[in-house]
Parts: C-alpha cells; structure tokens; sequence
C-alpha cells in the first residue's frame, strides 16, 4: 500500500502517548510500565509510534526533508509492533504499517541506512542476511536428514539464515531435527540450497528487494513438493505465515513453528518427555511469533465520506491478540520438571529483545540496552533461565548477559525439549 493510503492513520494520531505504555488495565507496576523501546531510550515524543506518526503527516503536507535527526528517528525502531497494539487496545487505527511506510519511502528516496544496505547487499549477492563461512548446510553434516533438493517431501524444515551460519545458533536446528525424528515426523531441508525468506529486509525499508528474495525463496519451496513449512526462527515464521499471505505469495502452503508442532506431537502422545529438566524459567514472547504472528487480514473496501475514520466494510485490524503464545507455554508445561514464572509483560504486550529492527546491525548499542531491560525483568521473576523461541532473541540475551557478567541462562524451547526425551 502506498504511504499517501495512509494519511488518514498519519492525521488520526491525537498525542495521547498510549503507544508509549502497556495498557492501564494491564499494568502490572510502575516499572514495566513502558512498552516501546525507542521512546524510553530517547524520551523524546518523536522517537514513539505517535511521534513517528507527527513526522508522517507532517511530511505528506509540506514534503520528506531528510534531516539528520529525521533518519535517526526512522532507524532508531525495532518495529517490534508493541505501539500498534497499545494503540489499538482503545482505537482503531494503525501504527506499525504508515511506520513501515516511511522506512520504504526513505529507502526508496536514497536515504537508506548504510549498515542495513550492506546486510541487503549480501542477500541480494548470495541469499542470507547473515555472514558466514562455509556451506549454508554444513550443521547437518552427518545427521542423516532427507535433502528435499533432490527428493520430494511433505514436511520442509526451513532452518534460516541465522540457525545455518551463525556456529552458536546452530544448536537450535540440531536440536528442531532431533526432536522431529525422534517424534517420528518424516522431513527434509533443503541444506544448501535453502535461501533467505527476505523478512528482515522488509522490516528495514527494502520493499523491492524483499519481494524479489520472497519470489525466489517460494521457488525454492515449490520445487520440493512440500505442503508443510516448519520453523524454528520467528522471524521466518512471521515472514511466511504473515508477509507471503499479505503480498499474495503464500498459496497453500501451511506455515507452522517448530513450538507449535512441538505442542501437538507432545499433546497426541507422539513425544514424550521423561527426563526431569529441573528449571525454573521465564518465557519471553518474540515479537515475530507473538503480535506480528498474528494471522494476516485481508481487506478490501471503501474509505465512507466525512470525518469519521469509518469503512464499508468494517476494517479488521489486527491487534496481536491472535499471534503464537499457547503452544510454547504448552511445550513448557509439559516438561518434567521445568517450572514457568511468567515476566509483567507478556504476551501481545511483551517488550520486545531487541533483536528487531535491523537495529542489531545500524544501532548495536540500542539492541543491548532493549535486551538488558528484558533481561533485567526476568531476573525480578527469579527465574534461573530465559526460554524462548527465536534464535534472534537467544543470540541477543546470551550476548547481552555475557558481557555483563550475569549469571541467567538462555534457552531456546526445542533445546529443553531435547534434553526431555
């Protein structure tokens, strides 16, 4: 959609800061009161969603003037979504999306983020946002795993640019194809011949470079057979499940996370865990799998003459309440041993890693600070370990907590789960 579609969303903005802020009825203490990462690091109103928004119906009346201060607004955003949906807890208007739209815009206009543009650069070069050495297959190395390029398969495990390269990460792949075969599920991967689902691309502005890697990635997938694509990275989850359906690219193809499979196979007695884990943990919802997850709406209809924000008919507006959060919360409790203490804020209105954003990349600093304030929220649980489900967000914890000498663990779901069976 272009970003003049959204002037009425730019104009709607009424300053009242909920963008800022869990929800009243949610709050659980003044300290964690805050959900948008960006207003709280730089306490200055155009660095909200609401702000954002100011800078967009500003531009649209009197022109883009990209400033210095402008772009460092537009970048300095994980566009975790958490504003959109405090917003959207009292008002039906976006905030993500025209926030989306001025990063394309910038992009589109020359403006883009020197750091982000080389990360696009290497997917446009060689298919993965994400440096590295060696063969994107490598860790299945002597595993014994279908290779779907040169055989037909049901069950496509998509591994993700991350989970391939980065030696760290790799332990969650390892351990999503242990659980799967242990589970009996028959699949394959496409090793070297996987490529990038191009999601992070979109969430830095590069629209066209996300369509373009999006239309090769779904060859790719078409070309082994597969009715079913499983993940383990949030991110890719919310890209395909999401992103494909929204731009038309999905077909039939059924998208699931690895958590959510995880909790079937567990729930209809096909895994089995027995091995007492003895943990205590906090899960953090990542804001892909959780209110970006959230199924895709379409829309199409009519704008109602007059000064009310009306359509024919009725828009939906998604608002993170539909995105993935029980099936990791059932894998969890379905572990002997392992004892879940939630964080304040959870769910739709969970704070986000920082792993968002591309601001790993164009602002490292930010990333740490975002983390360390969602690590520092799991330590007042007095919980031993962060589970989550997105090596993004484990990478980022464990780094986080490295360099500052903490004593948390960080764990990615499936990890836990093999260590239970």
């Amino acid at each position: 959609m272009a970003l003049e579609e959204y002037a009425g969303d730019y104009n709607m903005c009424c300053r009242c800061s909920a963008c800022k802020f869990v929800p009243l009825q949610m709050v659980k203490g003044f300290e964690h009161a805050n959900v948008c990462p960006s207003i709280s690091r730089y306490n200055f109103h155009f660095y909200s969603g609401g702000g954002r928004l100011n800078l967009g119906a500003e531009a649209l009346d009197k022109g883009f003037n990209y400033t210095p201060r402008y772009l460092d607004v537009i970048y300095n955003c994980q566009m975790c979504g958490a504003c959109d949906v405090s917003c959207k807890y009292g008002m039906d208007m976006e905030v993500l999306r025209p926030i989306q739209e001025l990063r394309i815009k910038a992009v589109q206009d020359g403006h883009a983020h020197p750091a982000l543009d080389k990360v696009v650069d290497r997917m446009r070069k060689q298919g993965t946002m994400v440096a590295g050495k060696g063969k994107r297959g490598a860790w299945a190395e002597g595993l014994g795993l279908t290779d779907a390029a040169t055989k037909k398969v049901d069950v496509l495990y998509h591994v993700g640019c991350l989970t391939s390269y980065d030696k760290d990460m790799q332990k969650v792949a390892k351990a999503t194809a242990s659980v799967l075969k242990k589970a009996g599920v028959k699949f394959g991967i496409l090793g070297d011949a996987e490529t990038c689902c191009g999601g992070r691309a979109y969430e830095m502005g590069y629209e066209a470079d996300f369509l373009a890697q999006a239309k090769k990635s779904m060859e790719a997938i078409k070309k082994t057979g597969a009715k079913t694509l499983v993940t383990s990275c949030a991110m890719c989850y919310q890209t395909y499940a999401v992103l494909y359906e929204r731009f038309g690219l999905k077909g039939d193809l059924k998208v699931v996370h690895s958590s959510q499979l995880i909790a079937e196979l567990i729930g209809n007695g096909e895994l089995k865990p027995k091995n007492d884990v003895d943990l205590n943990v906090t899960y953090h919802d990542p804001c892909h799998l959780g209110r970006l997850g959230e199924p895709w709406a379409h829309w199409e209809g009519t704008k109602i003459p007059g000064d009310r924000f009306v359509f024919d008919p009725p828009r939906p507006y998604r608002r993170g309440t539909n995105g993935v959060y029980e099936p990791p919360r059932q894998v969890l409790a379905g572990l002997p041993g392992v004892t879940l203490t939630e964080m304040d804020r959870i769910k739709e209105y969970a704070w986000c890693s920082g792993a968002c954003g591309g601001v790993t990349d164009s602002n490292p600093e930010f990333a740490e600070w975002t983390a360390n304030e969602r690590i520092e929220e799991a330590i007042c649980t007095g919980a031993e370990a962060i589970a989550t489900a997105d090596p993004w967000s484990e990478k980022l914890f464990a780094e986080t907590i490295a360099k500052n000498d903490g004593a948390l663990k960080v764990y990615d779901i499936v990890e836990l789960v093999d260590q239970a069976i």
